[in-house]
């Protein structure tokens, strides 16, 4: 499937919403449901940012955010009738500078959640507030007046009430996140993008009650679905073993530290398995060695990297920690033993788990070893593809050196 289709696939569900919440926004809600303005568009916001956050979308967890400070601004500071220089400088919060932070996020790298990289992007939602807070503080009318400008002599009034600036941020910001979405393909995107054209209809539809609490729900459900979207295409598992996969191992990469080991582990003599035995055994052998390196210690976490090769990530590790672990993985895999199965295997397995354990002529047990090479992120090694890129130099070492070995 092409870029551009699956992030129309990925909309699909982000127009729905949209519809939904035009829909809940004009017509009375039923008594028993009466409550729901008052504290649906929280649990929205909670339920968003829970999911985001469990699934490492730090984008989506800053644009909830970012969603969760703009309805609080309409809840406590637009809806009632308080200072008016308070209510316009909420509103330009909300309807110029939400939408360009959207925008930007969109256009942003995938940094995961709980890293350096939170901070910078935390800061634009803490300086925007204290920005708007400082201008009421201290009645800078100007500096709110500036967000209500005419930017030519023209009247919008028919096609929407929001200010020109505002439209110009919703249209920036909207055709950025879309277009980004197109190219990367990723649902976050697009997710970034429903979320702008639902709060600029929410900040468009002000005057009505029911508006801005339903189109504020809409763009957190937008964003949840969009993370489950976007993780379900990543395909985190592979299919075959069971460990994330190379798209996994990316995303975690971004988001490390200033310490960290990689290992790079290649099965010895792979080729041959499959050669001798068929693919099925050399399934079987991948397999074999994805359960052992599952189970790894010292903090390491197994991604398959391709083919016969894997790699074990050891964050906040020193090469001093890490070693001991990776050394007893090289001699557990070295110890376990595989019974290949026979060709005369029934084709029902019914049958064969009844046959299972007993003795069989002609069975064969053989053993896998592989070899790993080591690197830890040091001052000459400081990106992670230049971290892997010295594993894998200490990986083909191991393998000069007779394999079944640990080299660094």
């Amino acid at each position: 499937m092409s870029t551009p289709l699956r992030t129309l696939y990925a909309l699909a569900p982000h127009v729905l919403l949209l519809a939904a919440a035009s829909l809940a926004a004009v017509r009375p809600l039923p008594a028993s449901l009466a409550g729901l303005w008052d504290y649906g568009p929280w649990a929205a916001i909670a339920l968003a940012g829970v999911i985001a956050a469990a699934f490492g979308r730090g984008r989506a967890v800053f644009a909830v955010a970012a969603v969760a400070v703009a309805y609080a601004a309409y809840r406590y500071v637009i809806e009632p009738e308080g200072d008016l220089l308070a209510r316009r400088a909420a509103f330009a919060g909300v309807a110029v500078l939400l939408p360009l932070y959207l925008g930007a996020l969109a256009l942003a790298v995938e940094r995961g959640v709980a890293n350096r990289h939170a901070v910078l992007r935390l800061a634009p939602i803490a300086l925007a507030a204290a920005a708007l807070g400082w201008a009421v503080r201290d009645r800078r009318t100007a500096m709110v007046d500036a967000f209500f400008t005419p930017l030519a002599d023209v009247s919008l009034a028919s096609l929407a009430p929001l200010p020109h600036v505002a439209i110009a941020a919703v249209f920036v910001a909207f055709a950025a996140a879309l277009a980004t979405a197109l190219v990367r393909g990723h649902a976050v995107e697009a997710g970034l993008a429903t979320a702008i054209a639902t709060m600029a209809i929410a900040a468009h539809g002000l005057r009505d009650a029911a508006a801005f609490p339903a189109f504020t729900i809409a763009a957190c459900a937008a964003l949840a679905v969009a993370v489950l979207q976007d993780s379900y295409r990543m395909a985190f598992r592979d299919e075959l073993t069971g460990l994330p996969g190379r798209r996994a191992l990316n995303d975690r990469l971004k988001g490390l530290g200033r310490r960290y080991v990689v290992a790079m582990v290649d099965v010895d003599h792979f080729k041959r398995f499959n050669d001798t035995h068929g693919h099925d055994v050399g399934d079987d052998v991948l397999r074999l060695v994805a359960s052992r390196l599952a189970a790894v210690g010292g903090g390491g976490r197994a991604f398959r990297y391709g083919g016969e090769e894997f790699t074990v990530l050891f964050p906040g590790r020193s090469l001093a920690d890490a070693l001991p672990h990776i050394e007893a993985l090289r001699d557990e895999i070295e110890a376990s033993r595989m019974t290949l199965r026979a060709a005369e295997r029934p084709a029902q397995d019914s049958v064969g788990r009844r046959k299972r354990g007993a003795s069989a002529p002609g069975r064969r047990v053989v053993s896998v070893t592989v070899s790993i090479g080591v690197a830890d992120r040091d001052e000459r090694n400081t990106r992670p593809e230049e971290v892997i890129s010295a594993a894998d130099k200490a990986l083909y070492r191991a393998k000069r050196g007779g394999r079944n070995k640990v080299s660094t």
